[in-house]
Protein backbone atom coordinates (compact mmCIF):
# COMPACT_ATOMS: atom_id res chain seq x y z
CA UNK A 1 0.00 0.00 0.00
CA UNK A 2 1.49 3.33 -0.75
CA UNK A 3 2.13 6.18 1.50
CA UNK A 4 0.03 9.08 2.14
CA UNK A 5 1.36 11.83 1.02
CA UNK A 6 -0.09 14.45 4.29
CA UNK A 7 -2.54 17.21 2.75
CA UNK A 8 -1.25 20.62 1.84
CA UNK A 9 -3.19 23.44 2.82
CA UNK A 10 -3.87 26.08 0.37
CA UNK A 11 -3.45 29.71 0.30
CA UNK A 12 -7.07 30.79 2.36
CA UNK A 13 -5.95 27.40 4.83
CA UNK A 14 -2.37 29.05 5.32
CA UNK A 15 -3.90 32.66 5.85
CA UNK A 16 -6.05 31.59 9.17
CA UNK A 17 -3.30 29.17 10.44
CA UNK A 18 -1.17 32.60 10.51
CA UNK A 19 -4.16 34.05 12.09
CA UNK A 20 -4.06 30.87 14.53
CA UNK A 21 -0.15 30.94 15.13
CA UNK A 22 -0.23 34.39 15.75
CA UNK A 23 -3.61 34.83 17.83
CA UNK A 24 -3.64 31.61 19.55
CA UNK A 25 -6.85 29.74 19.79
CA UNK A 26 -9.87 31.69 18.77
CA UNK A 27 -13.93 31.60 17.36
CA UNK A 28 -14.27 32.10 14.01
CA UNK A 29 -15.56 35.61 14.93
CA UNK A 30 -12.01 36.20 15.87
CA UNK A 31 -10.04 34.57 12.90
CA UNK A 32 -12.69 36.56 10.58
CA UNK A 33 -12.35 40.08 12.35
CA UNK A 34 -8.04 39.41 11.93
CA UNK A 35 -8.44 38.66 8.67
CA UNK A 36 -11.27 41.48 8.12
CA UNK A 37 -8.12 44.02 8.82
CA UNK A 38 -6.18 43.47 5.20
CA UNK A 39 -9.51 42.33 2.69
CA UNK A 40 -13.05 41.74 3.43
CA UNK A 41 -14.11 38.23 4.59
CA UNK A 42 -17.43 36.75 5.55
CA UNK A 43 -18.16 34.98 8.46
CA UNK A 44 -19.46 31.93 6.62
CA UNK A 45 -16.58 31.78 4.54
CA UNK A 46 -14.19 31.37 7.69
CA UNK A 47 -16.89 29.19 9.31
CA UNK A 48 -17.11 26.39 6.14
CA UNK A 49 -12.70 27.01 5.81
CA UNK A 50 -12.34 26.09 9.31
CA UNK A 51 -14.57 23.23 9.14
CA UNK A 52 -12.54 21.75 6.07
CA UNK A 53 -9.43 22.18 7.63
CA UNK A 54 -10.85 20.51 10.91
CA UNK A 55 -11.81 17.28 8.19
CA UNK A 56 -8.09 17.74 7.03
CA UNK A 57 -6.42 17.94 10.34
CA UNK A 58 -4.86 21.05 9.86
CA UNK A 59 -6.58 22.75 12.92
CA UNK A 60 -8.26 21.23 16.20
CA UNK A 61 -12.24 21.78 17.44
CA UNK A 62 -13.08 22.54 20.99
CA UNK A 63 -16.64 21.98 21.22
CA UNK A 64 -16.87 22.61 24.78
CA UNK A 65 -18.65 25.58 25.15
CA UNK A 66 -21.03 27.41 22.98
CA UNK A 67 -18.53 29.26 20.92
CA UNK A 68 -16.30 26.56 18.98
CA UNK A 69 -12.61 28.08 19.42
CA UNK A 70 -10.21 26.83 16.76
CA UNK A 71 -6.61 25.75 17.07
CA UNK A 72 -3.67 24.83 14.62
CA UNK A 73 -2.61 21.32 15.25
CA UNK A 74 0.49 21.64 14.67
CA UNK A 75 3.26 24.51 15.27
CA UNK A 76 3.99 26.95 12.80
CA UNK A 77 7.65 25.65 12.52
CA UNK A 78 6.86 21.84 12.21
CA UNK A 79 4.29 22.73 8.89
CA UNK A 80 6.70 25.25 7.38
CA UNK A 81 9.02 22.44 7.69
CA UNK A 82 7.03 19.84 6.14
CA UNK A 83 6.22 22.18 3.75
CA UNK A 84 9.58 23.32 2.26
CA UNK A 85 10.69 19.27 1.98
CA UNK A 86 7.21 19.04 -0.53
CA UNK A 87 8.67 21.98 -2.36
CA UNK A 88 12.05 20.18 -2.21
CA UNK A 89 11.24 17.30 -3.71
CA UNK A 90 8.73 18.34 -6.04
CA UNK A 91 10.64 21.69 -7.14
CA UNK A 92 14.15 20.93 -6.58
CA UNK A 93 14.38 17.02 -7.21
CA UNK A 94 15.50 16.89 -3.49
CA UNK A 95 18.80 19.97 -4.18
CA UNK A 96 18.74 22.03 -1.08
CA UNK A 97 21.18 23.74 -2.81
CA UNK A 98 19.15 24.64 -5.30
CA UNK A 99 16.46 25.65 -3.34
CA UNK A 100 18.39 28.06 -1.15
CA UNK A 101 19.58 29.94 -4.14
CA UNK A 102 16.47 30.27 -5.62
CA UNK A 103 14.86 31.62 -2.36
CA UNK A 104 18.33 34.15 -1.94
CA UNK A 105 17.85 35.56 -5.45
CA UNK A 106 14.05 35.78 -5.18
CA UNK A 107 14.29 39.01 -3.43
CA UNK A 108 16.57 42.08 -1.91
CA UNK A 109 17.82 40.83 1.55
CA UNK A 110 18.26 43.02 4.23
CA UNK A 111 21.39 43.08 6.59
CA UNK A 112 19.54 42.13 9.33
CA UNK A 113 18.27 38.61 7.63
CA UNK A 114 21.54 38.22 5.76
CA UNK A 115 23.54 38.37 9.02
CA UNK A 116 20.91 35.81 10.25
CA UNK A 117 21.54 33.77 7.34
CA UNK A 118 25.16 33.61 7.71
CA UNK A 119 24.41 32.86 11.84
CA UNK A 120 22.31 29.72 10.39
CA UNK A 121 24.77 28.66 7.89
CA UNK A 122 27.82 29.08 10.56
CA UNK A 123 25.88 27.03 12.76
CA UNK A 124 25.27 23.75 10.43
CA UNK A 125 28.76 24.38 9.38
CA UNK A 126 30.47 24.45 12.89
CA UNK A 127 32.40 27.26 12.15
CA UNK A 128 31.81 29.27 14.56
CA UNK A 129 34.80 31.51 14.78
CA UNK A 130 36.62 31.66 18.64
CA UNK A 131 38.22 35.53 19.41
CA UNK A 132 41.84 35.59 18.81
CA UNK A 133 43.72 35.62 21.84
CA UNK A 134 46.77 37.25 19.79
CA UNK A 135 44.91 40.54 20.15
Amino acid sequence: MAKRTPARPTDAELEILRVLWQEGPSSVRQVQEVLGRSREVGYTTVLKLLQIMTEKGFVLRDESQRTHIYRARHRQDKLQRQLVMDLLSRAFGGSAEKLVVQALSAKKLSREELAEIQSVLDELSGDRQEPDDES
